[in-house]
C-alpha cells in the first residue's frame, strides 16, 4: 500500500544503513512519513555497526517459525559481529541522528504540526525489538528493495504496511563500512556519562544530546534537568512543563533509545548537579552553547580532587557547524529545533484560539 494518508496518527518507519554516511536515500521517505503522520513518528535505524556484540539475541530468532518475521537477507546483511568504537563513531553518528531528525522537523514545522513527536533509534543487527513494540502504531512504513535481517515482533507484522521507493542514493557519501571494529585510541565507551539541560517540550536537539549521551555510555548515564526554581525568568514560562514532567518525558525516551542502562534523572539547581560531587562519574555530554558550562565543571572537580571527565560536545545542532554538507545545513537553520520556538508556537496558537472564540461570542451576542 502506499504512505498513509493525514488521518494516520502514530507510525513506524523501519529501515537499514550500511555506513554512516549521510544517507540521502532516506529524505523523501521521511519527508512523506513527516506529512503523513499527525502525532508521533518512531524511525528504526538497523545496521550491523550498531551491533553490541554481547547481547544474545532471543529464543525467537532460532525458531523455524521465526523465518517469516525476518527479510530474506544475503550473509553480509545478518553479520553479527561486533559494532563500531561508539567514542570513536562520535562525529559520524551525530551526524546521521541530526540528518534524519532535521528531515522530520523541517517538514512537521513547514506544515506548522510543531508538537509532532519524532524519534530516531539505532539498533544492531544482534537485537531484537520488543515484542509488544507495534501495539501504539497504525502502520509500519517500509523501503522497497530494503533487508531486514532482525526478526520483527508479531506486533510489528500485524500492522499495515506500506512501501515507499528510496530516494537516489547516488547522493550518498562513497565511504564504506570498513572494519566494524576502531582502533582503540580510547574506550568506546564510558561506564557512566553525565549530562544536563531544561528538556521542556523534549525537542529534536534535546533527542540528539541525549541519544549521544546514551551511545557512549554502558552502565549509567546521570542526566541533570533544571529546577523550576531557575526557570522563573524563561519567556513564556506560563506554557513550560513543571519538573516532574520533563524528567518523566527524558526518561522515556532515554529507555526507548537504548534499553539496559540505568537513567539516573534528578533536578538540578546549578551548573555543576551531580558531576560536582559524584567522583564515579567518567564524560560528560554538552552542547556547542553550553561548552562554557563543561568547562566550568572541569574547573570544579579539580578544585574538589574529583577523577577529571572526559567531554564530548555535540556540534551538528549549532547553525553554524560545518559537519553536514551545504543543503543540509540550510535545512538545519531553517528547522527552528528549541523550546523557546515551540513555547512562542504554543502562545501564538492560543491567542489565535481565544480570538476565533471571541468573534464567535461576539457574533452571537449581535444576532438579530
Amino acid at each position: 500500500m502506499p504512505l498513509p494518508n493525514a488521518t494516520t496518527s502514530h507510525a513506524l518507519l523501519l529501515a537499514t544503513v550500511n555506513d554512516l554516511s549521510t544517507p540521502h536515500f532516506l529524505a523523501p521517505i521521511i519527508a512523506g512519513a513527516a506529512r503523513c503522520v499527525r502525532e508521533r513518528l518512531v524511525i528504526v535505524l538497523f545496521s550491523r555497526l550498531f551491533n553490541t556484540g554481547r547481547r544474545p539475541r532471543s529464543p525467537l530468532a532460532g525458531r523455524p517459525e521465526d523465518a517469516s518475521r525476518r527479510d530474506s537477507c544475503s550473509s553480509s546483511h545478518s553479520d553479527s559481529s561486533a559494532g563500531i568504537s561508539h567514542t570513536g563513531s562520535w562525529d559520524d553518528v551525530q551526524r546521521l541522528l541530526t540528518y534524519v531528525y532535521v528531515q522530520a522537523t523541517a517538514i512537521a514545522q513547514e506544515l506548522d504540526k510543531v508538537l509532532l513527536q519524532v524519534d530516531v533509534l539505532l539498533r544492531g543487527f544482534d537485537e531484537d525489538l520488543p515484542e509488544d513494540f507495534g501495539k501504539d502504531f497504525e502502520v509500519v512504513i517500509r523501503i522497497e528493495g530494503d533487508c531486514i535481517p532482525v526478526p520483527l515482533p508479531q506486533s510489528v507484522m500485524a500492522l499495515r504496511t506500506a512501501w515507499s521507493k528510496p530516494g537516489d542514493r547516488a547522493l550518498d557519501g562513497e565511504r564504506t563500512p570498513g572494519s566494524p571494529v576502531a582502533p582503540a585510541v580510547e574506550p568506546s565507551s564510558y561506564p557512566v556519562v553525565a549530562l544536563g539541560g531544561t528538556f521542556d517540550h523534549l525537542h529534536a536537539g534535546h533527542k540528539i544530546l541525549l541519544s549521544m549521551a546514551a551511545w557512549i555510555a554502558d552502565e549509567k548515564v546521570i542526566v541533570g534537568v533544571t529546577d523550576d526554581a531557575l526557570l522563573t525568568t524563561k519567556e513564556n514560562r506560563e506554557v513550560l512543563e513543571d519538573l516532574p514532567e520533563r524528567m518523566r518525558v527524558v526518561r522515556r525516551f532515554m529507555e526507548l533509545f537504548k534499553p539496559g542502562p540505568v537513567y539516573d534523572i534528578v533536578p538540578i539547581s546549578d551548573v555543576y548537579g551531580p558531576t560536582g560531587t559524584e567522583p564515579n562519574i567518567q564524560a560528560l555530554v554538552v552542547s556547542r552553547e553550553t561548552e562554557s558550562g563543561g568547562r566550568a565543571v572541569d574547573q570544579f572537580r579539580e578544585e574538589k580532587s574529583l577523577p577529571p571527565l572526559r567531554t564530548f560536545v555535540i556540534d551538528v545542532i549549532s547553525h553554524s557547524s560545518r559537519r553536514l554538507d551545504d543543503e543540509d545545513v540550510e535545512v538545519l537553520k531553517q528547522a527552528k529545533m528549541s523550546s523557546t520556538f515551540i513555547r512562542q508556537w504554543i502562545v501564538s496558537r492560543q491567542r489565535d484560539q481565544t480570538s476565533q472564540t471571541d468573534g464567535l461570542d461576539l457574533e452571537v451576542l449581535t444576532c438579530p
